[in-house]
């Protein structure tokens, strides 16, 4: 490593930003500098290091592993050194401007959004709440800050992400009011015997269709939603049933005229965590934002 004592911190600024854009052209036009000055931040980080850092390829200037070694520590060194250098680090709810990002399926919209949107419009009314999908770069939205917090079970989020359990929840049955077969407490093989609706692009809950195959129900002779958002549209004029996390069944149940069932399975319960990037912990508009999710809906 190198001796601190020789290292320029604004190399640092442009290596994260490197990180995040991997273009150095991107890179100037952000940072408002000249192509051939990142070109050169670049080869003073490279013999700093004592790597390359970044190579060219053809999906752009990809990290090395010391460049993914480092990007932790540097993201948090520099964001606390912006918490430093902040006038004002105090976040006044109620007067506040700020947009916050959060990163949520379509069935934790259903449960989360309504209330969290209602809270802030008696509390914080300028603040305005995004939602997004979790893909396969919120990690590195997250450690960027274009996302401020993610909600829900995401795996493979650890590392410099830390994490609070909201909750643990369950599954039930959902079906139609006056349904001609389903009823509270039907056995295995009356149920395994119904026409089912398949939620087959839900992650994390592909642990609902594990179970319903284990219990003898075939998964492509029924049909299937890509998400959660259309099973009560669906139920509510067919005689399917659907399997889906208890909360979204007791949200949806009356709204749409649905019966629900402990189903006659056996699915592990699943954990909802709350999220958010170690860099971030400090930062008195994100602590307030945790605290009214762990408020809303925090059980246990």
């Amino acid at each position: 490593m190198p001796d601190l004592r020789r290292l320029d911190l604004n190399l640092l600024v442009v290596f994260q930003h490197l990180l995040e854009l991997r273009n150095i052209s991107a890179v100037a036009r952000r940072l408002d500098l000249s192509q051939p000055a990142v070109s050169n931040a670049l080869r003073r980080l490279r013999t700093t290091f004592g790597d390359d850092l970044f190579v060219r390829t053809g999906q752009g200037m990809l990290p090395t592993p010391q460049a993914e070694r480092l990007a932790g520590p540097v993201a948090e060194a520099l964001g606390l050194l912006d918490r430093l250098l902040e006038a004002d680090e105090a976040f006044d709810p109620a007067g506040s401007t700020r947009r916050f990002c959060i990163a949520m399926s379509d069935v934790g919209e259903i449960h989360f959004m309504p209330a969290l949107m209602e809270a802030c419009a008696r509390r914080a009314p300028g603040v305005r709440i995004d939602s997004v999908r979790g893909g396969a770069e919120l990690r590195r939205d997250m450690e960027a800050g274009r996302v401020d917090l993610a909600v829900g079970a995401f795996e493979d989020l650890d590392g410099d992400i830390l994490r609070r359990m909201l909750f643990r929840q369950g599954y039930m049955t959902l079906f139609r009011k006056g349904h001609p077969q389903a009823h509270e407490n039907m056995g295995l093989k009356a149920f395994r015997a119904q026409q089912h609706l398949i939620v087959s692009r839900a992650a994390p809950y592909g642990q609902i269709n594990q179970a319903l195959e284990a219990a003898g129900v075939l998964l492509r002779a029924h049909h299937s939603v890509p998400h959660f958002t259309a099973v009560p549209h669906v139920l509510s004029v067919t005689d399917l049933l659907a399997t889906v996390p208890a909360k979204l069944a007791a949200q949806t149940a009356s709204r749409f005229d649905l019966q629900m069932m402990v189903p006659p399975l056996r699915v592990p319960s699943l954990q909802t965590n709350l999220y958010w990037q170690r860099r971030f912990h400090r930062d008195a508009g994100n602590q307030w934002l945790r605290g009214l999710m762990v408020e809303l809906f925090a059980q246990g």
